[in-house]
């Protein structure tokens, strides 16, 4: 999946991560990209198509895949991240309510659209999918549900040639992660590295240091050579 030329959406394209992809998509050749919003956008470049979109909206979400005619790319990126300590359920039902049924809406919504371009869907799941950090755990635990909703979309659409890939990222300097003293890699290092990891066809992607440490392990680790024998049940 070569990004020049084709047309691609990003969620909160607005900031950090989103952004970020926005701008390297266009960087790359981008025919179009839609930036997914839930405020007003204008951008420069007359490539960029500002899309009024809460992913928690049924009816914003139905109207954007009404006004996007054909699309190659769907980025999965919106996310909220809440401290909490798993005693308040109204802060999980939030984590799931935006970082998993936010993308398995906007999957469903523009599947045939991508069916349509044999295109791709990638959803930014976070390292924290492999494990948690107790301080946020309604994320984390929400972000493990939306990695295994992509691998089980991986197996399950790959008859229709759409391809599915998690971004499992680490820390980055964005506001999400504001407090943290730790090291960040910046969020055009991230965008970067996805497209990559997307054009090399690679369907788990590692974009930045710490969670490249991992890769290789998880690669050639037991629960990934799982997921491809389960797999092999819908082939």
């Amino acid at each position: 999946m070569i990004v020049n030329g084709k047309i691609v959406l990003v969620t909160a394209a607005n900031r950090g991560i989103g952004q970020a992809l926005a701008e390297e998509a266009l960087r790359r050749g981008a025919a179009r990209v839609y930036a997914g919003t839930r405020r007003p956008l204008a951008h420069p470049d007359p490539r960029v198509s500002p899309l009024i979109l809460d992913v928690t909206s049924t009816e914003q979400v139905k109207a954007a895949a009404g006004q996007v005619g054909t699309l190659d790319i769907l980025i999965n990126n919106a996310g909220i991240a809440l401290y909490d300590d798993l005693t308040d359920r109204t802060a999980l039902e939030r984590s799931l309510e935006v970082n998993l049924f936010g993308p398995y809406d906007m999957i469903q919504a523009f599947l045939p659209h991508l069916t349509r371009s044999r295109g791709a869907i990638v959803n930014n799941v976070s390292l924290m999918a492999l494990a948690p950090l107790p301080l946020t755990p309604s994320y984390a635990l929400s972000k493990a549900a939306a990695f295994n909703l992509t691998q089980s979309l991986r197996a399950l659409l790959a008859g229709r040639g759409v391809r599915v890939h998690a971004a499992l990222t680490g820390p980055v300097d964005t506001d999400m992660t504001q407090g943290f003293e730790i090291p960040k890699a910046s969020p055009q290092s991230v965008a970067r590295a996805i497209f990559d990891a997307v054009e090399n066809g690679e369907e788990d992607i590692f974009p930045d240091p710490m969670s490249a440490s991992v890769a290789d392990n998880w690669r050639s680790g037991p629960a990934k050579v799982l997921e491809r024998d389960q797999a092999a049940f819908v082939a």
